[in-house]
């Protein structure tokens, strides 16, 4: 049942930031009566929707349940009450809402009304498919995925000048298919200069996710996609104040968002950017960028997870740029370890390796 709640669930991916994504089963007699996901933030809440579902049939039942049913007002009235006004007699939890607002009031408040409670089954599925908003509500920040596709001898390009196709349909649609979950998708500006790509997601019913673009001296035009089309999908670019003041306001009068970091190292930093993106209530982050990008985001410690598509081609040069590029990262604490790591197949002659940044 718990697994099915799960299933439940991830049918909104992408969908219900900044809430999580929660899904409920109630059984009553060994038999399933209602069912339901949070669909997108603002509506009912996968309890509600599951007691809707079942109607009176939920007195006497039992929930199963993802996160914590919640105990205050938000956008919606507390799950709790309407769990104990339809007589719900036992609730298994599978994980505790780490979001300060709930974090086990839920259950006590379950429980002090004689709800049978339970807590922990399939914890650990229940955490990794709620790792964009743990991360965010235990932090503050936004979870963040260093994404790249490259050749079986380690290039993304075949030069810095242009883009060059690597990965076939199946491992593109993959990557849209990314897109179409994260809250925000983030390159540097040399990835718009030398592609003008629009970075939106485009697979059917897809969500394009906020764009973020580097630009510590704002060298991007004003023509490119990304600054030019502010209809189909948002873009912030982040500067600094090397940056000319007049392209800024140039910028913010065709409509884009410009954040400009107020210090003096003539680059963009990363963490502070990740705060803001925070306090905006996004909690995921896709980087697309390129090698010096990727170095950056690796050397500041902000990556949670790397998903590497590779394509079984070569393509050589001493020159051509690789994922990670820099000064190298051993200098810093020795090699990035991942952990969990696992093999995506079914990309036709592709595949991609996932992992998460151990800690």
């Amino acid at each position: 049942m718990m697994e099915q709640a799960l299933g439940l669930a991830r049918k909104a991916e992408g969908r219900t930031s900044p809430n999580p994504l929660v899904g409920a089963v109630i059984v009553a007699d060994g038999v399933v009566v209602g069912h339901g996901y949070h669909v997108k933030a603002g509506e009912p809440h996968a309890e509600i929707v599951a007691l809707n579902d079942a109607g009176r049939r939920a007195q006497g039942s039992t929930l199963y349940v993802t996160l914590e049913p919640c105990a205050h007002v938000g956008r919606t009235g507390p799950c709790t009450e309407s769990l104990i006004a339809a007589g719900v007699r036992r609730v298994v939890v599978a994980m505790v809402d780490p979001d300060a607002k709930v974090n086990g009031k839920g259950i006590a408040r379950l429980r002090e009304v004689g709800v049978e409670v339970e807590v922990g089954l399939l914890e650990t599925q229940a955490r990794r498919l709620n790792e964009f908003y743990v991360k965010h509500r235990m932090t503050g920040l936004p979870f963040v995925t260093l994404k790249w596709a490259m050749s079986l001898d380690g290039k993304i390009a075949a030069d810095r000048r242009s883009a060059t196709a690597i990965t076939g349909e199946s491992a593109r649609r993959f990557a849209h298919e990314l897109r179409n979950v994260y809250d925000v998708v983030l390159v540097g500006v040399q990835t718009v200069l030398a592609d003008d790509p629009q970075l939106t997601c485009r697979i059917p019913g897809g969500r394009n996710p906020l764009r973020v673009i580097l630009d510590s001296r704002l060298r991007i035009h004003v023509a490119a996609r990304v600054a030019t089309d502010t209809v189909s999908a948002k873009t912030l670019i982040v500067t600094t104040r090397a940056a000319s003041s007049e392209r800024v306001a140039r910028l913010r009068r065709a409509g884009v968002d410009v954040l400009v970091q107020e210090h003096d190292e003539g680059r963009v930093r990363l963490r502070p950017l990740l705060q803001e993106l925070g306090r905006r209530g996004l909690l995921s982050v896709l980087i697309e960028g390129g090698g010096t990008v990727n170095a950056s985001a690796l050397a500041e410690g902000i990556v949670d997870k790397v998903i590497a598509l590779i394509a079984p081609g070569l393509i050589g040069g001493a020159h051509a740029p690789t994922a990670v590029e820099g000064e190298g990262l051993t200098h810093i604490s020795g090699p990035v370890r991942l952990r969990d790591v696992s093999v995506i197949q079914g990309l036709g002659d592709d595949i991609a390796i996932q992992g998460y940044v151990s800690t």
